[in-house]
């Protein structure tokens, strides 16, 4: 299989990422193999998005499946379609409810992530920002009217939503600072757009705002920053949120529950169309989302709007459901998947491979004898001691393939375990279990 020329920059950042067993940031095209039909239905929310509409889509697969690479291909496709992307990872200080700041937390790490097609690693808040001042700059000198007076008119479909007032005057605030050169004056701004106030003094000294993004805020503000990318001439705001298993994981029924009203709230707007141009992908395993004790099904409100499709059986998909559950790799796809890690590892040159066909077959061979299916059901180990494979070959010219797989041990990938391990709390008397 023949791969086109790679950089040696994108060539390196790909084959790290994966010999260290996480997902690239980049690249993913290279390596993409199977789930068509999946991609295309997150492919169709993204055009809904783009078209001012809403989305909202639970990505369900085991450990180690490739729901992180599903949703960073996910994220690269909205960025070619010229939709702005927050992506985080949830842990125990990011939540999408709390009362002790967890949730700021999770905005605040979003927006730092916030990316475009031309600021892909994230950073991207400032370029937004200045873009709509540039804009409406540009239709100020057409119409005759002062820039400021032009910028209140667009700005007033937001005061609408909740803190849209303070919103108008935060932007409004880094256009004066934009044209007086204030660069104190757009910083601030820029931090209350970020969430970074802890207290509405300091926000209202700096910038003369009553209000700041606080825990309780953190999904009206995404609504906020929807339309205004909208207005900055952007389709719309994709919110990419993994490891939602975090949530799953809470020992405290009440602070469980209430983030899973969050989610219900998202999931409503969306549904009703009340949300523009916004859409959310939550990337979580079957634990998060199936168990009746735990998981999403443990609210019914919840349960009854993201249940399976009856008649989806034997074989047969709905994806026109909120849920999008990762089919597994075939044998056919893996065998394909290392053929491009191949092809990546030798820069895309087939004179460069280090393993014939035979050589790629052989390893999976192998790894079938010693973990059986779950090599390409959860392949992330697999796919490291590939690429071992490859590096020791790469270094040591006289060395054998044949010998060395022979050598080569590949364990089952069991790091999903942790994702089924809770901590006891008083309230909580089923706290500690095994599944």
């Amino acid at each position: 299989m023949n791969t086109p020329a790679i950089r040696p920059k994108d060539r390196d950042a790909v084959i790290q990422s994966l010999r260290a067993g996480v997902v690239p940031r980049a690249g993913q095209h290279l390596i993409q193999v199977g789930r068509t039909r999946e991609i295309q239905t997150l492919v169709t929310d993204i055009d809904r998005v783009a078209d001012g509409g809403s989305a909202f889509r639970v990505v369900i697969g085991e450990y180690g499946a490739g729901k992180t690479f599903f949703l960073n291909l996910v994220r690269a496709v909205a960025m070619e379609k010229k939709l702005v992307v927050a992506s985080a990872d949830l842990n125990p200080d990011r939540r999408l409810h709390a009362s002790g700041g967890q949730a700021r937390s999770l905005y605040a790490e979003l927006m730092r992530n916030l990316a475009t097609r031309t600021k892909p690693d994230g950073g991207a808040l400032g370029g937004i920002v200045e873009k709509f001042i540039a804009t409406a700059k540009a239709d100020a000198k057409a119409s005759g009217a002062s820039t400021e007076a032009v910028l209140r008119r667009k700005l007033d479909q937001l005061t609408e939503l909740v803190n849209g007032y303070d919103f108008a005057d935060v932007i409004a605030a880094y256009c004066r600072g934009h044209d007086d050169g204030n660069e104190q004056l757009k910083s601030d701004a820029v931090r209350w757009l970020r969430g970074e106030f802890s207290t509405k003094t300091d926000a209202r000294a700096a910038l003369g705002v009553r209000t700041i993004v606080d825990d309780a805020a953190v999904y009206d503000q995404l609504k906020l920053m929807a339309r205004f990318v909208r207005l900055a001439g952007f389709g719309g705001l994709l919110v990419g949120l993994d490891e939602l298993v975090n949530l799953y994981k809470l020992a405290n029924t009440q602070a469980r529950n209430a983030n899973y009203e969050q989610i219900l709230r998202i999931l409503n707007d969306s549904l009703q169309g009340t949300a523009v141009g916004l859409g959310f992908v939550l990337g979580g395993t079957p634990e998060f989302l199936l168990d009746t004790r735990r998981g999403l099904y443990s609210y019914p409100a919840l349960q009854s709007r993201l249940a399976q499709n009856t008649f989806a059986s034997e074989g047969l998909v709905d994806f026109s459901g909120p849920v999008v559950r990762l089919s597994s790799l075939t044998p056919e796809d893996f065998y394909v998947l290392l053929q491009k890690i191949r092809g990546v590892y030798a820069f895309g040159d087939p004179a460069k491979h280090l393993i014939p066909d035979t050589g790629v077959f052989s390893f999976m061979e192998h790894c079938s004898k010693r973990i059986g299916d779950t090599y390409f059901r959860t392949p992330r180990t697999t796919i490291t001691a590939f690429i071992n494979l490859l590096a020791v070959l790469e270094q040591n010219p006289g060395a054998s393939w044949q010998e060395l797989l022979g050598g080569i041990d590949v364990a089952a990938d069991n790091g999903g375990a942790a994702d089924q391990a809770t901590e006891a709390d008083g309230d909580d008397e089923f706290a500690t279990f095994k599944l």
